[in-house]
This record gives C-alpha cells, structure tokens and sequence, in this order.
C-alpha cells in the first residue's frame, strides 16, 4: 500500500523531508508511519513534530529495510509521510487502526 503511495506522489520519506512537510502546512503528511527501528532521537523527533502539527505518528512492526523496499529504495527509510488522507485512512486499515 505504501508502494501505492509513492507512484501517486503521495508519500514523503526521511525525517528531514516530513519535518519540512509538516511545516509547509499544505502538503503536511496526514498520518506519519516510523519504523521499529528508528533511532530513539528520530522517532521522538517525528512524534514531537507531529504532536505539534496535529499529525498522528504510528510505530510499526516493520524494519526500516523492509519499509525502504516498500518505497521502492534500496537502503533504509526510518519513516514515511503519507500526504493524501484518503490513501493514509488506507495504509492504517492495513496495519490494523
């Protein structure tokens, strides 16, 4: 589903690329979904931007590898902004929300 995402322009990766997402305002991700193992100072990062702006940040059991292949990137991505709220109420129904 995040794969989805990402062809219809709808997702933003990297902590850098949502914070300045989330500050922008008009493209801000509707929901933001960090790996299980981000790094303790990027996942409090995400979740203190996101409480900030109003976003719901979501932990999953899923590594940082594997959500870089579902973007289709080889390496690693902690996060991903999902910016389409109709395809963000998507991604949670998948991982059970």
């Amino acid at each position: 589903m995040i794969g989805i995402c990402k062809k219809a322009g709808a997702a933003v990766s990297g902590t850098d690329m949502i914070c300045e997402a989330l500050r922008r305002g008009a493209e801000a991700p509707a929901v933001v979904i960090i790996s299980e193992d981000a790094s303790k100072n990027t996942e409090k990062r995400l979740t203190d931007k996101c409480k900030f702006y109003g976003t719901e940040a979501i932990k999953v059991p899923v590594s940082s590898s594997e959500l870089g292949d579902a973007l289709g990137k080889s390496g690693t991505v902690a996060a991903v902004g999902i910016t389409d709220a109709g395809l963000a109420e998507a991604v949670k129904k998948k991982i059970n929300l």
